[in-house]
């Protein structure tokens, strides 16, 4: 007697499945899954409970094909090790989510290269819309993106003459606000670790907010201390000892992100000095990290989650109806804490 060997076929469940689990019509669980502000919450919520249960998959390749979209959006980020820039993206893909799409994210590690590279393969998958951070790159990537139509928005930067509309802060106000503190405490002997600001329109204006308060209170800006790294800890405390060491060392030393400025702290501890006391140092973005290293770090507040979700709004609304976002800067705040103190 020869056995039958072959498997069982597994059902998978079906928009009719889930329909009669739910006892409503497919055209609701449809609207549920493709638009559930239009679905009554009760009804939604027995209707995801089915699907849940059934563990149903929506069959999005014949929905894309139907819309002529994919329902994903690109997003690349200079890098996945810092904090600040994994809070915003949590905040965009929640949205996002909300709105019926999926997220895809690469990582340029600050090469523009690798994210004409990045876009190039996004682009290439189908995605509907692209996330980019900050403004600088290849007038090639720029015609790349305009050539292909795709609905395209920057984070992280504000800056309303841009080839691209952007939703996010104005660095050099904000640390330009920081500067002017720092000023009427009074340190005029002044350096400052900041990441390359070649190809990084962040840095660079976070350095140049720093020359020009330097210039406005008239002192040189040629003075500036300063040290260009990379976003690392490690970085940044070969940088601080660079500078404590030089025979003028500077009174207070502005670092480009928390993370830098964290490794500056760590490097003032071990060189037996007081922070504030010794040498005054701040941050930018208020990371985690920034409340709980000793002391406590003046930073600047980067509006991560306000952004992230404002920013995920206005790229779907730029897929679906074809509009240019509202463009408004957000507000970036100095947080005043420990590190920071007058000379």
């Amino acid at each position: 007697m020869v056995k039958n060997t072959r498997k069982k076929q597994l059902h998978v469940s079906t928009l009719q499945d889930v329909a009669r689990d739910a006892k409503v019509s497919t055209a609701t669980v449809s609207r549920c899954l493709n638009s559930p502000n239009q679905v009554a919450e009760a009804t939604r919520t027995r209707v995801m409970e089915a699907v849940s249960r059934l563990e149903y998959t929506p069959n999005f390749g014949a929905k894309a094909m139907a819309e002529n979209r994919t329902f994903t959006i690109g997003a690349i980020i200079p890098t996945m090790e810092n904090a600040v820039f994994a809070r915003g993206l949590q905040a965009f893909q929640d949205t996002l989510h909300k709105r019926g799409y999926t997220l895809l994210v690469a990582s340029s590690s600050y090469s523009s290269d690798l994210e004409q590279e990045q876009m190039r393969t996004l682009i290439s998958r189908g995605v509907d819309g692209l996330l980019l951070i900050g403004h600088d790159r290849h007038a090639s990537a720029l015609q790349y993106l305009e050539k292909r139509n795709i609905p395209t928005l920057v984070t992280w930067a504000y800056e309303p003459a841009a080839a691209l509309p952007s939703i996010g802060f104005d660095n050099y106000a904000a640390m330009q606000s920081l500067a002017d503190r720092v000023f009427q405490l009074g340190h005029k002997n002044i350096g400052m670790i900041s990441a390359q600001i070649k190809s990084n329109d962040r840095a660079r204006a976070r350095v140049l907010a720093v020359q020009d308060m330097m210039t406005n209170n008239g002192l040189d800006k040629a003075h500036l201390k300063l040290i260009e790294t990379e976003y690392d800890i490690e970085k940044g405390a070969i940088a601080f000892e660079t500078l404590i060491k030089n025979s003028d060392p500077p009174t207070m030393i502005f670092c480009g992100n928390d993370v830098l400025a964290v490794g500056a702290i760590r490097s003032a501890h071990k060189l037996g000095l007081n922070v504030p006391k010794d040498v005054s140092i701040t941050g930018f973005d208020d990371i985690e990290l920034a409340k709980i290293v000793i002391p406590e770090l003046t930073t600047v507040h980067v509006p991560h989650q306000e952004m992230g979700n404002k920013a995920a709004v206005a790229l779907v609304d730029m897929v679906e109806n074809k509009s240019s976002p509202l463009l408004k800067p957000l507000e970036a705040i100095v947080k005043f804490r420990n590190s920071l103190a007058a000379v």
